[in-house]
């Protein structure tokens, strides 16, 4: 049982260069088997976290792995989105830079403060994940953007932000910290109790 969150890392790990693959090679033919490999990414994600907490190996190394290698597979996925729909992405870059301009701005912080990068698995961050997942639904699924991109990028924007404040306000690093009140707590010498559900 221990060893399975890091499977269930390493199945999303591998599937990141085959979304890859499947959107550059196949184009829209593949586009609703990189759907299904989303999701089935998504669920890895889900239960490495929660099995991890479940059997007591839920360490730093485990979730540091965890936030990298989310990142490598949701940017897999946003490469596959541009590849299928390149003319579309285009016209939405502004949204788009914001997104990955908060992203580095996070990691930026977090070195230079800590000399790590960051790895809070913030309840915003998770909430964006699943507008994530309905952006790319809509972007990979049905070559649409809509309603669910522009809720990503809100959400992006907001989420970034607590995880920076998150940074910011620590006073030393910490990974599992739900959001920049319990990070304000922490500061304050008030350790929460984790859950085997929510980080």
């Amino acid at each position: 049982m221990k060893i399975i969150p890091y499977i269930l890392i390493a199945i999303r790990f591998f599937l990141a260069p085959i979304v890859i693959l499947l959107s550059y090679l196949n184009g829209t033919e593949s586009r609703f088997i990189i759907l299904t490999l989303m999701y089935v990414g998504l669920l890895t994600d889900i239960f490495d976290g929660i099995i991890a907490r479940k059997v007591g190996v839920s360490s730093e190394k485990l979730r540091r792995l965890d936030s990298q290698v989310d990142l490598i597979f949701w940017l897999s996925l946003g490469f596959a989105a541009y590849f299928l729909n390149t003319e579309l992405i285009k016209q939405k870059w502004i949204g788009i830079a914001i997104i990955f301009i908060m992203e580095a701005l996070c990691y930026i912080i977090s070195w230079l403060k800590f000399g790590k990068e960051t790895c809070t698995h913030a309840w915003l961050s998770k909430l964006w994940g699943l507008s994530l997942l309905l952006a790319f639904t809509f972007l990979i699924g049905f070559q649409q953007v809509g309603w669910a991109f522009y809720l990503t990028i809100i959400l992006g924007f907001i989420s970034h932000l607590d995880v920076i404040l998150i940074i910011l306000i620590l006073p030393k690093w910490n990974y599992d910290v739900p959001s920049s009140y319990h990070a304000w707590k922490i500061r304050n010498g008030v350790q929460r109790k984790k859950t085997t559900f929510f980080n």
